[in-house]
């Protein structure tokens, strides 16, 4: 097979995988197994639908409000902009302003998480995540999807924080692409596609996040 053009940013389902702190475990198991003597392999997988790369929907914080298959399908396909972020503990403002962000964006963050985050299965506290007042600004920028290179969007220390973030990105119609892996990805423009499971009524849905280069 010839090599692709496109990368794959997503983190691969396993069982063991690092979950958040208060999710069930990945357990996946073989409910058709040929060394046993059946005709197929077929497995079974148990995980929550916030596990691995993911995109959360607005109904995921917000009773009542939209879910993962209503969201319109462009929204997780086309331009997206991956920004490099060098500071160590969270996506402010005044790091942003420079890059003109525009209404109707999708941009990818890459933090220092993406080298070494995923180094271990076991949760780590330490990572890059938004300030409060970085989710009001792309939302008064009108973006409609952002990537962060972790489990959350929000900071371990602060839940409530961690809610918050969440729940003014989600408000205003921003998608949440989460637990994204960016080592290797230059900043710059690329091509995302990133669509869901069609999970019926979901608030959330596991997809495959891939990008390659305009």
């Amino acid at each position: 097979m010839s090599k692709s053009d496109w990368i794959d940013i997503s983190i691969p389902i396993r069982k063991g995988m690092v979950v958040g702190p208060r999710d069930p475990q990945v357990d996946i198991w073989l409910v058709r197994d040929p060394d046993k003597g059946d005709p197929v392999t077929m497995s079974q997988v148990s995980m929550i639908t916030h596990t691995g790369t993911h995109i959360d929907a607005p109904y995921h914080f917000l009773r009542g409000s939209t879910t993962i298959d209503e969201i319109p399908l462009d929204t997780f396909i086309g331009p997206v902009r991956v920004i490099d972020i060098k500071d160590e503990v969270s996506i402010k403002v005044k790091e942003l302003e420079p890059y003109d962000i525009k209404p109707g964006e999708r941009i990818l963050f890459k933090t220092k998480n993406s080298s070494w985050v995923y180094n271990t299965d076991d949760f780590v506290t330490g990572y890059v995540y938004f300030a409060t007042d970085t989710a009001h600004y792309l939302a008064d920028k009108k973006v409609q999807l952002v990537g962060i290179d972790y489990i959350t969007v929000g900071g371990f220390e602060d839940p409530e924080g961690n809610r918050e973030v969440h729940r003014i990105l989600l408000k205003n119609g921003i998608s949440i692409l989460e637990m994204i892996n960016l080592s290797g990805v230059e900043a710059g423009e690329y091509e995302l596609n990133a669509v869901p499971l069609r999970m019926e009524k979901g608030d959330a849905g596991p997809c495959r996040a891939i990008i390659r280069s305009l």
